[in-house]
């Protein structure tokens, strides 16, 4: 079944098209991925999956709903998360503070602060997502004192929280070290196998993309360049010559 659809996305910003007539479809528990060089439209398709950009023209579906005209909020409620290619934490607060006020968020707001029982219950699920995210130890450190990758993986212990069916992830090892990229991706993974998520991804770096994902979109000036597995791609002259270099079977 396909969990996420995107059909024939047009998104203009002033004079620049960002995105034409993009269409492609996100099978359920898959890990698809969208890549392509700088200007492809990759954060920009991210943006309206998520409902930050509203498309001219086209349609979003999640599980066969047109989620087109609907809040970024109203997504999330659906399933959709987004972990941003810089993440967005509060600095100022600790680790496991920015998990809680993400677990105030997805539950009702300020009201939660004001009752010990969810209180409890929302330091109890950010204490599980550190856990997962490996970052237990760090719990009581400010969000400004972690590593890039630590607050990359933050950023997604935030998003664990809301139950997400559908995972957005916008660059996950970007500015990290090999040793911090091979962690997160074996983290992508193990959500990815634990929690039955279904996962778009976008990335610079193709060996994770090739490691990572079943199936990729090519994009390229805003336009889907191909779509197909990660053998199919890597064969592709094409590919090779707008992105990924060299000639046919390059990565």
């Amino acid at each position: 079944m396909t969990a996420l659809e995107i059909d024939g996305v047009v998104k203009r910003f002033g004079g620049n098209l960002a995105l034409d007539d993009v269409a492609l479809g996100v099978e359920r528990g898959e890990i698809h991925a969208v890549i392509g060089p700088n200007g492809a439209g990759k954060s920009t398709l991210f943006g309206v999956i998520s409902g930050e950009h509203a498309p001219e023209r086209g349609a979003i579906r999640l599980g066969g709903r047109d989620v087109t005209s609907m809040s970024p909020s109203g997504r999330v409620r659906l399933g959709v998360a987004r972990a941003f290619q810089v993440a967005r934490v509060f600095p100022d607060l600790t680790v496991q503070d920015n998990v809680v006020a993400a677990v105030v968020a997805a539950t009702g707001g300020s009201r939660v602060l004001w009752s010990s029982r969810p209180l409890r219950a929302a330091r109890t699920a950010a204490t599980d997502a550190l856990a997962q995210m490996r970052l237990a130890a760090l719990g009581d450190r400010r969000a400004r004192e972690l590593s890039q990758g630590d607050r990359k993986r933050l950023e997604i212990a935030m998003v664990l929280v809301t139950d997400p069916s559908v995972l957005l992830l916008d660059e996950p090892t970007a500015g990290m070290s090999p040793e911090e990229t091979r962690a997160t991706v074996a983290l992508i993974r193990e959500l990815w196998t634990e929690r039955g998520l279904t996962v778009l991804l976008t990335e610079h770096d193709m060996q994770v993309v090739f490691d990572l994902a079943q199936r990729l979109t090519v994009l390229h000036l805003g336009r889907v360049l191909m779509c197909g597995d990660p053998a199919e791609v890597r064969a592709s002259d094409e590919v090779a010559r707008v992105y990924l270099g060299g000639g046919g079977g390059g990565a």
